[in-house]
């Protein structure tokens, strides 16, 4: 019982949200608000991927917004120069890739800690943004990938935007690659005891690098979301990104002492973080307010994961 209420809670938290906003005004639950939600949630959403595998494996990605931004503007600056989209937003996820991978390296070659690591990335791929930008917007055609983001899409029947299955349909794919690959299970063993599974023969290092990079994939991805919604790479874009992230991680089950985690759960906590943005703004809840409610969350979130370990 206590099992299936723990899963079960992002959704029961997810649906108590929307009552609550839903009573405070009818309009929130109308179709086109729902849509809008959805959408806005996805920006959270893909990164959240990336960072449940990183919080599993017992680390931290603090990086994920600068990275985001820095793809977001090489998507924009490669649109500009007369590169198809498409491979735009290839090369500007495997941009966030590399990041990722160099993230790996520096927690598994110079053993620093992770939130060290990543706390230096994000200064560099903040930097790097706005030295490609030259610290202006880089307005672009993001031609088919601006499709990705219409909240009502065509044919209609779809319902929500296909950036919202896309990221549906991914988190599908990384949560077979989590509970059914070799790989999904070293990077739980990782988590839960490092040096016991270093002892069972799992490489620890390769794992870790991997997870990285698979994060800042995941983080290219909502850079190119970012520019797609924008029609232009923002150097400051996506700033505070990866407090949604890690809070979205947290709310879905992710326990930052590692060994845990769920994809779905991540992003339910996307979408709760999205409710939560979207309802305060329809009742007019100033934005100091909404950045007290989400550092809130993350407390009574990890608070609650420390007592339930405990």
């Amino acid at each position: 019982m206590k099992v299936w209420l723990r899963r079960l809670a992002p959704l029961i938290g997810l649906l108590v949200l929307v009552a609550f906003f839903a009573i405070d005004n009818p309009r929130f639950v109308s179709a086109h608000n729902l849509r809008v939600i959805a959408m806005h949630s996805v920006e959270v959403a893909l990164p959240a991927l990336g960072m449940t595998f990183v919080i599993i494996a017992g680390g931290i990605d603090v990086s994920v917004g600068s990275v985001a931004a820095l793809c977001a503007v090489a998507a924009a600056w490669l649109c500009d120069a007369g590169v198809p989209p498409a491979v735009a937003a290839l090369l500007a996820c495997l941009l966030g890739a590399v990041f990722g991978f160099g993230n790996g390296l520096l927690v598994t070659r110079l053993r620093i800690v992770s939130f060290l690591a990543t706390l230096g990335t994000m200064g560099i791929a903040r930097g790097a943004a706005k030295w490609l930008s030259d610290n202006q917007k880089i307005d672009a055609d993001p031609g088919v990938l601006g499709d990705l983001v219409r909240i009502v899409p065509s044919p209609s029947w779809f319902g929500v935007g296909y950036a919202v299955w896309v990221t549906l349909l991914l988190a599908a794919l990384l949560g077979l690659l989590l509970r059914r690959t070799v790989f999904g299970l070293h990077t739980i063993a990782v988590g839960s005891n490092a040096d016991n599974a270093r002892l069972c023969g799992v490489r620890v290092e390769r794992t870790l690098v991997l997870v990285f990079a698979l994060c800042g994939g995941c983080a290219g991805l909502a850079g190119i979301y970012n520019f797609a919604n924008l029609d232009s790479g923002v150097p400051t874009a996506c700033t505070g990104l990866e407090l949604k992230v890690i809070a979205a991680v947290v709310i879905g089950g992710g326990s930052l002492a590692g060994g845990q985690g769920s994809l779905i759960g991540a992003v339910l906590g996307a979408l709760l973080m999205s409710t939560l943005a979207n309802g305060c703004t329809m009742s007019n809840v100033p934005n100091h307010l909404q950045d007290i409610l989400i550092g809130a969350i993350i407390v009574i979130a990890v608070a609650a994961d420390r007592w339930r370990r405990s």
